[in-house]
């Protein structure tokens, strides 16, 4: 029995592989190695899930259904954890299509295949950007999440219903976690932790929106991953006490469940910053800017559901973090801290 993990050479995605991998289970990652940001680092990733046993690698774009079902023909598929997403917030700002193709299309494969296959389980990513316009910190799953402030958020919110819909006709099993601004070793370089430590290095500007006055619930990539296997390995029920005349939006009388996964303890933007300075030795050249059109200005999680239900408990705090990562990144791109 095969485990399917969508975005395999992407950040979240291979780190859920090799976690995998290591335990001993058959994976079958599936990614396009799409051009959003730099293909260098996720063919890295790729050659490190590829050099390990039980690792099989279907090079497919997930909107393609038939030929994602084609891929997948003649093996037993005993789960989906589907991480295969077009991600960024400003990016779907000018290139709406390109979330309706991956994020809405997309999800549409992944849950055909899911009921074709008969799987036991479909964990997929959502997002706390699906709190938008909701200021009621920290945001909690029972919170209304109806509100989106950018066209990212969206559609995640709609890969929640979408998901709703399949276990409630076909009595699926699926489960969606929204992430908290998940960092760490092998990120995105899109992501600000990327952005400002190649910046500083290169003794150049960092671009600091709405004047560094952001909180995030910045969350490590050891952390998630945990989260992910936690919720994979414990498919919902339907939740007997659920009300329809009082409903929920976590929970259902489906095999159904949200959960929020973050690390509970939000910093400063400017206090992130400055870990990366520490460990970086160096200081940054700040270009203080106006807050960016379809941006949260403040995230925090509650995890208190997670945490009750599947024993999920953050360990890694930022500053260890973001150590993690400045030293990957130096060993990765053979920098100094004089580059």
């Amino acid at each position: 029995m095969y485990i399917v993990v969508t975005g395999a050479a992407g950040f979240i995605g291979f780190h859920v592989a090799k976690k995998l991998l290591g335990e001993g289970y058959k994976v079958i990652g599936i990614d396009n190695i799409n051009n959003y940001y730099d293909t260098g680092i996720k063919f890295a990733r790729l050659n490190i899930l590829q050099n390990q046993q039980n690792f099989i690698f279907l090079k497919c774009d997930i909107d393609q259904y038939d030929e994602l079902n084609k891929g997948l023909d003649g093996f037993e598929v005993e789960g989906i954890i589907h991480l295969a997403a077009q991600a960024g917030v400003r990016y779907s700002i000018e290139n709406p299509f390109e979330y309706t193709k991956s994020n809405l299309t997309g999800f549409t494969s992944i849950l055909e295949i899911a009921k074709s296959h008969k799987i036991n389980h479909l964990v997929y990513a959502s997002t706390s950007s699906v709190y938008g316009a909701n200021k009621n910190l920290p945001f909690a799953e029972k919170n209304i999440a109806d509100h989106p402030i950018q066209f990212y958020a969206a559609t995640k919110r709609a890969n929640e219903l979408m998901a709703h819909s399949y276990s409630s006709l076909f009595s699926i099993p699926t489960t969606g976690l929204r992430f908290f601004t998940v960092y760490g070793p092998w990120g995105r370089p899109d992501m600000a932790l990327f952005k400002f430590t190649k910046n500083i290095l290169a003794g150049e500007e960092i671009n600091v929106f709405n004047n560094g006055n952001h909180h995030r619930d910045f969350t490590y990539i050891d952390d998630i991953v945990d989260g992910i296997l936690k919720a994979f390995n414990s498919p919902p029920a339907p939740d007997i006490n659920w009300d329809s005349y009082n409903p929920v939006p976590d929970s259902s009388f489906a095999p159904f469940k949200i959960y929020n996964i973050g690390n509970g303890k939000p910093i400063t933007l400017m206090k992130y910053i400055e870990l990366i300075e520490k460990y970086l030795n160096k200081k940054a050249k700040i270009k203080y800017l106006p807050l960016q059109p379809g941006d949260v200005v403040n995230t925090a999680s509650n995890i208190t559901s997670i945490s009750a239900n599947l024993e999920y408990k953050p360990l890694i705090d930022v500053s260890v973090g973001v150590k993690n990562f400045v030293d990957w990144y130096l060993d990765f791109y053979k920098e100094n801290n004089d580059a």
